[in-house]
């Protein structure tokens, strides 16, 4: 009898490739009514508390899709490459609906629906590269967070370039979601997966109420704090800046800035990669949040002592955006190292869904804040979760479950 094939596999650097790929452009569509804000205010009449939960509802729904999957174990359960497709797919067709003009509440539902469908491609993702890499592997999921910050800044490109029409972000944003959906389906899993567990609910709770992941959630709460809020505002903030500054065509100005500020992640995503499989990931952690929350620090200082010039404003964004997301990635790398292997995806996918329910917060806060403190106040505020996080990360430096972390380092 003909021994049976074995399924063929890609390298490591060719799955890391592909789904690379595929996050860039499956989630492309998270920021494409973020992007175009300011003309779907104007075109549609809202005002800065409705504008938001356009925003806000992406990270709700990412909450309710992430929470699901993780009851289900979804991302230990299913084949990652299938969750990924589906996920892209769907995500492309609910940010197309806004082409439609649904109205106010269609359009928070639709954009629900788009979070909803990435919480089937973001984790699933880490997880099935997870599966490629031992070592290295803070690297590869470096690669892969600044993947999705690369799809995440890409909207505010075709913003700035595109002549600001929100259906042309809109409809490009859908169209690479789509085939960034079919760029998934050719990786199999890894060599170090596992065969599916057992369906256990309540898996992902027990997990994370441990004492080494409890701590790396926290971290993470405190990275998350500071960062969407960030992203989601900082158009609107910079734009203020040229706009004061009497720059012209402010609007196309802060559309570059941010894809500037957003995109620079990409590659602290990277360098955050090395640093951890390196140094060890605590202290790479805890690093980046010194960092990121010393920026917004150094910010709210510049912003409450007067009117800084757009250059040295644009240069410290620079740096806070490189830091900010650089740290993001680990946090995942130490839950795939310390969490049981049968159920990593599912306890991937359950950090990833408290830290969106945070990033709602703060999402919320800022329109709510912004008359009472001004930018200065609110990058004072932001600060206070990265500075918590970093405490959190060297507390976990001195528990058992340190060794098990980059090799004992940490």
């Amino acid at each position: 009898m003909t021994p049976p094939v074995p399924a063929a596999r890609l390298s490591p650097t060719a799955a890391l490739i592909l789904l690379a790929l595929s996050v860039v452009l499956g989630m492309s569509p998270w920021f494409s009514a973020a992007a175009a804000l300011p003309q779907l205010r104007e075109g549609w009449g809202l005002n800065a508390v409705q504008g938001s939960w356009l925003t806000l509802a992406v990270q709700l729904g990412f909450v309710l899709g992430a929470v699901l999957s993780a009851a289900l174990n979804l991302a230990d359960r299913a084949q990652p490459r299938v969750l990924i497709a589906v996920g892209a797919l769907l995500a492309a067709g609910a940010n197309a609906a806004l082409l439609l003009h649904p109205g106010l509440w269609g359009a928070l539902l639709a954009r629900a629906g788009v979070g909803a469908a990435l919480a089937l491609v973001y984790p699933p993702a880490l997880r099935a590269m997870s599966t490629y890499f031992s070592r290295g592997r803070g690297l590869a999921l470096g690669v892969m967070v600044g993947a999705l910050t690369l799809g995440s800044a890409s909207p505010h490109l075709v913003n700035g370039l595109g002549g600001a029409d929100w259906r042309v972000v809109v409809g490009v944003t859908s169209a690479l979601a789509a085939l960034g959906g079919l760029l998934a389906l050719p990786v199999p899993p890894g060599p170090l997966a596992t065969k599916a567990p057992p369906f256990r609910p309540a898996q992902a709770w027990r997990v994370l109420t441990a004492r080494g992941p409890a701590l790396a959630t926290l971290g993470y709460l405190g990275h998350m704090w500071e960062l969407y809020a960030m992203w989601t505002w900082f158009a609107l903030f910079f734009g203020g800046v040229l706009t004061g500054a009497g720059q012209p065509d402010a609007l196309r100005g802060a559309a570059l800035a941010t894809f500037g500020v957003v995109g620079v992640g990409a590659l602290g995503c990277v360098v955050g990669g090395v640093l951890g499989d390196r140094w060890g990931r605590t202290r790479l952690t805890e690093l980046s949040m010194w960092l990121s929350g010393g920026a917004a620090l150094l910010l709210a200082g510049l912003l409450l002592g007067g009117d800084p010039s757009p250059g040295v404003v644009l240069a410290l964004s620079l740096f806070w955006g490189f830091w900010i997301i650089a740290d993001s990635a680990q946090f995942s790398t130490v839950i795939s190292e310390i969490a049981p292997g049968p159920y990593v995806g599912t306890a991937m996918t359950a950090q990833l869904a408290l830290g969106f329910t945070l990033t709602a917060v703060t999402i919320a806060l800022v329109p709510l804040l912004l008359p009472r403190l001004g930018w200065g106040g609110l990058f004072a505020l932001l600060a206070l979760g990265p500075l918590l996080g970093a405490v959190a990360m060297r507390t976990l430096r001195g528990t058992p479950d340190a060794v098990r972390i980059a090799g004992g380092r940490g």
